[in-house]
């Protein structure tokens, strides 16, 4: 068993990803979804979220060795960078949604020193709205930021195309097509439903309509 399916497997054991093609859900860009993604959930369970650190550090170390500062986006990959940043020994920031409205009204709070070569977590993309606003952030903050490392990536074309605007490479442990592969072979779905999941995947905003 691959990584991906090791990972997508993991997050399917543990409640993470809940399908529910019959019931969409609605996202915060209005998107009508019938998967969810909540990795938020792997805190609260020691030898998955041990699983999912290990694989990050091994992508840092494959992917970008360069690596000196671990930057997490809030809220949901504060925790997986805290983790990665004390297995690495390296210093880690967050970033993040919004400047705070009152204080100093830090967008990315920690230190970031100017030329710093930076990694980004995420823990999940989507469209990549986000994602690019944070690695941005972190850009205008001063640090280099060449690649950004996300547990989960539903591979909308709109994501890849913004990564690919800001100069980005996004390496993702697992993505949709795999969760779809394993939920299938382990029948947490039945063909209908799968069917429905490739046509979301497809057209993400035309699906169900």
């Amino acid at each position: 068993m691959s990584i991906k399916q090791e990972i997508a497997e993991l997050l399917l054991h543990i409640g993470a990803v809940t399908l529910r093609p019959d019931q969409p859900f609605t996202w915060a860009s209005g998107i009508q979804s019938p998967i969810y993604c909540d990795n938020r959930l792997l805190m609260s369970f020691p030898e998955a979220r041990r699983k999912v650190k290990e694989a990050f550090c091994h992508c840092i170390k494959e992917k970008c060795p360069e690596a000196e500062l671990i930057a997490g986006v809030a809220t949901g990959a504060i925790p997986q960078a805290t983790l990665v940043a004390e297995r690495l020994t390296k210093p880690m920031v967050y970033i993040r949604a919004a400047t705070k409205d009152h204080g100093k009204q830090n967008l990315v709070e920690g230190k970031v020193k100017p030329g710093v070569a930076a990694v980004v977590i995420e823990d999940l993309v989507s469209t990549g709205g986000s994602s690019v606003a944070a690695i941005e952030a972190l850009r205008e903050a001063g640090a280099k930021v060449d690649h950004c490392l996300a547990i989960f990536s539903y591979g909308f074309p709109e994501a890849s195309k913004k990564f690919e605007e800001i100069h980005c490479q996004l390496t993702t442990l697992t993505d949709f097509e795999t969760l779809l592969q394993v939920a299938r072979e382990s029948r947490v779905i039945s063909a209908a439903q799968e069917n429905i999941l490739k046509k979301f995947s497809a057209d993400p905003r035309g699906w169900n309509t």
